[in-house]
C-alpha cells in the first residue's frame, strides 16, 4: 500500500504598507502577494483607501487586505515596515486576548476591530510577520509604498 504525501501549503509572501494625508486624514493601503507557481511566480497587487482614518488602520488594512485574498491556508511571509502590525502581532495580541482587550494601562486597544480581523484573516495560515526598513530601497515595499499613497490620494 502507498501513502500519499500530504500537499505543501503554498508559500505567499505578502508585501503590505499603509498611507495617510494627515494623520488623521485621507488614508490608503496597498498589499502585494507573490507566489511561485508551475509557470512561474505570480503576483496581485490590491489596494484600497478610507476618507478619514490613521496610518495605523491603514497599515492593519493593508496585511488584512492581502490575507483575505487567500483562498486555502497557506504558509505567508506578510512584510511590512510597521513596527505596529509586526509586534502587535507577534507579541501584543496575545495578552490584550487574556487582558479582555485592554492594554497594558488596562484601556481599551486602540483599533480592536481591525486587530480582529487581522487575527481573523491569519488563522487558517501560518504567518510570519517581517519588519523592513521603510524608504530604504527595499523594491517592493517601495512599490506598495507608492501604491498605498495613490490610494489615499484618491480618498
Amino acid at each position: 500500500m502507498t501513502s500519499t504525501k500530504p500537499a505543501t501549503p503554498p508559500l505567499v509572501k505578502i508585501f503590505c504598507d499603509g498611507s495617510c494625508l494627515g494623520n488623521p486624514g485621507p488614508g490608503g493601503w496597498a498589499a502585494l502577494l507573490v507566489t511561485e507557481t508551475r509557470n512561474g511566480p505570480a503576483e496581485k497587487l490590491v489596494t484600497g483607501n478610507v476618507k478619514d482614518t490613521t496610518n495605523n488602520r491603514m497599515e492593519l488594512q493593508a496585511a488584512i487586505g492581502g490575507l483575505q485574498l487567500l483562498i486555502k491556508p497557506c504558509v505567508v511571509d506578510v512584510v511590512t515596515d510597521s513596527n505596529y502590525v509586526v509586534q502587535g502581532m507577534k507579541s501584543w495580541i496575545h495578552n490584550w486576548k487574556k487582558q479582555g482587550w485592554r492594554n497594558s494601562q488596562n484601556k481599551p486597544v486602540e483599533n480592536k476591530d481591525l486587530w480582529l480581523a487581522l487575527d481573523a484573516a491569519a488563522a487558517p495560515h501560518t504567518v510570519r510577520f517581517q519588519w523592513v526598513k521603510g524608504h530604504a530601497g527595499h523594491a517592493e515595499n517601495e512599490r506598495v509604498d507608492l501604491a498605498a499613497r495613490q490610494a489615499a490620494e484618491r480618498a
